[in-house]
């Protein structure tokens, strides 16, 4: 493992990664050149009753392959009980350092006395990825992701690898660091992007030569590392215009290994109480169960995978 200080130096710009002119990571985890593979993950499970509906039909009825549970929130027990019943399930934890819904709010599993500078006046994390920035520690933020991992061990959930709520710890290098400190330590595989392609936001674009210097770090430290991280479809809110958009970004995926990120929520009658959203959840959860969409992925000749088995392989490289 690389010792912090060089963890800090990389990410901060001095070690750079010519991610475009190396094989894909793929390739490096033993999978054909041409090979496209693809995870399609859920987030945000645990969240609601509604949310773990969504995940259970997504993985019994849809191509989904994996997902994050979010553990400060009220319903994990129940997505726990499921899990214990289906431990092949990729359970992920969605490393939650944000509250954004308007009445329906969470804090801190580490104690707000603990970790102040993560909660607003209310005691509740902060709604907006800004303000956890501006008024939360490093070391604040390592010891809640420290929590949230002894929760979901104490719970009995498997943790086949960790994200970001609302991309929070990809927006601070120091953030960044201690996310990929956590991960290399307990050797639990972290998203991480390798910084190809063209990136969907002038803000990833800005953080491109940060990604990419962290993504040699994660690899070096012994985990897997994504190729390409897709985290928009078409958002129309409309089933019939969003999976014919998922179906050309199947059919446009690149060589090597791709995420697409998804919401897929069973919203029934009482989501709206927590949120807007509920229509772009549930198209997402229809796109997940689409036939057209598991076509597409028959004709492409996609390899579907889930963090699990990417651990699997990168445990298996000779580097």
């Amino acid at each position: 493992m690389r010792s912090i200080l060089l963890l800090s130096l990389t990410l901060f710009g001095l070690v750079s990664l010519a991610a475009a002119e190396e094989p894909t990571f793929g390739e490096r985890l033993g999978w054909k050149a041409t090979d496209r593979i693809l995870i399609m993950h859920n987030d945000d499970v645990g969240m609601s009753h509604e949310s773990n509906l969504g995940t259970i039909e997504g993985f019994e009825k849809g191509i989904m392959t994996s997902s994050s549970t979010m553990m400060p929130c009220s319903w994990v027990l129940e997505w726990r009980d499921y899990l214990l019943e289906h431990p092949e399930i990729d359970n992920g934890l969605h490393l939650t350092l944000t509250s954004e819904w308007k009445h329906y709010r969470w804090r801190p599993v580490a104690g707000a006395s603990v970790v102040p500078g993560l909660v607003d006046d209310e005691g509740y994390m902060h709604r907006q990825v800004l303000q956890t920035i501006t008024n939360a520690s490093a070391d604040e933020v390592e010891i809640e992701i420290r929590a949230q991992i002894a929760l979901a061990e104490k719970m009995g959930l498997t943790v086949t690898h960790m994200d970001s709520h609302m991309g929070t710890l990809f927006y601070s290098k120091d953030f960044l660091e201690r996310y990929i400190k956590v991960g290399i330590e307990k050797q639990i595989p972290i998203m991480m992007m390798s910084g190809r392609g063209e990136p969907e936001k002038e803000i990833q674009r800005q953080l491109m030569p940060q990604i990419q210097a962290a993504a040699k770090v994660v690899w070096e430290g012994g985990l897997p590392v994504l190729d390409y991280l897709i985290t928009e479809t078409k958002d129309t809110g409309k089933t019939e215009e969003m999976i014919p958009a998922l179906v050309q970004r199947i059919r446009d995926l690149k060589p090597g290994i791709t995420q697409i990120i998804h919401h897929g929520t069973d919203t029934g009658c009482n989501f709206h109480a927590i949120s807007s959203s509920g229509g772009k959840r549930t198209a997402e959860l229809q796109m997940t169960l689409s036939p057209e969409v598991k076509k597409a992925i028959e004709e492409e000749g996609i390899i579907l995978t889930t963090y699990r088995e990417l651990m699997e392989r990168r445990k298996a490289v000779k580097e």
